[in-house]
């Protein structure tokens, strides 16, 4: 089946595909790409007017604006969750509504710097964490109520992704709209 033209610019990097055996090489790599991500995004919001942050990345998107606010909020849940699960015997996370967390007051009014130096300092913990983990850690698992199990290792790679597919959502925007 050929992807619509709204199904590439929702994906611009296709959907998450983990391997069927993740490696440790792939754990590093996936880590390196979590260690760049603040970075990345940082890059390629750099110069961008209040109405260009303003502009959705799709028609009936979020606007540039919200990707930012959106990846430290993701992330943080990210981070808690794979702290309850090196903490916890196979813990069921709590789900959060990012639709609704993208449309409260803050994400409208907060500077995108103070995200995306959140994001920066977040993800310098998150890589130490992330580095420190043994073999038989790295397969311990979180329950997601809509999900169900998740190891550690297949959302390591799922997040390394993330950061990548937000950055692509904004880069993709730029090159369409001539702001390159």
């Amino acid at each position: 089946m050929q992807p619509t033209e709204n199904n590439n610019l929702s994906y611009p990097i296709r959907k998450y595909q983990a391997p069927n055996v993740i490696t440790p090489e792939h754990i590093q790599s996936y880590i390196a790409d979590i260690a760049l991500a603040p970075l990345h995004l940082k890059k390629v919001v750099a110069g961008l007017s209040p109405a260009q942050l303003d502009t959705p990345y799709r028609p009936g998107g979020w606007t540039v604006r919200q990707v930012v606010h959106h990846v430290p909020d993701s992330h943080i849940n990210a981070y808690v969750r794979f702290k309850f699960t090196l903490t916890e015997e196979e813990p069921t996370i709590k789900p959060y509504n990012e639709k609704l967390w993208a449309e409260t007051y803050d994400v409208q009014v907060t500077p995108i710097e103070t995200s995306l130096t959140l994001l920066e300092a977040l993800h310098h913990r998150w890589v130490l964490l992330l580095q420190s983990l043994s073999a038989k850690e790295i397969k311990r698992n979180y329950r997601h109520p809509e999900l169900g199990i998740v190891s550690l290792e297949w959302a390591i790679g799922s997040y390394a992704w993330h950061g990548k597919h937000h950055v692509a959502h904004i880069t993709s925007l730029r090159k369409r709209m001539g702001w390159m």
